[in-house]
């Protein structure tokens, strides 16, 4: 698993439904980390129809 995943384990992705299909599941097409590593962004794609959506995944504060 690459490094910049390691750093949001304590984040879960939510399981993202495709709008336009109402009730298929999307699945995971692309991830972008921040240069910051404060946050990543998935972008997600449809299967059938090919529609995509992007979700950011805050990085939540260190609790010491």
């Amino acid at each position: 698993m690459p490094a910049y995943i390691h750093q949001h384990d304590d984040t879960e992705p939510a399981y993202v439904i495709c709008p336009s299909c109402v009730g298929l599941p999307m699945y995971i097409r692309d991830i972008e980390p921040h240069w910051s590593m404060a946050k990543i962004e998935f972008t997600y794609e449809c299967a059938d129809c090919g529609a995509e959506v992007r979700q950011t995944v805050v990085k939540p504060e260190s609790r010491h």
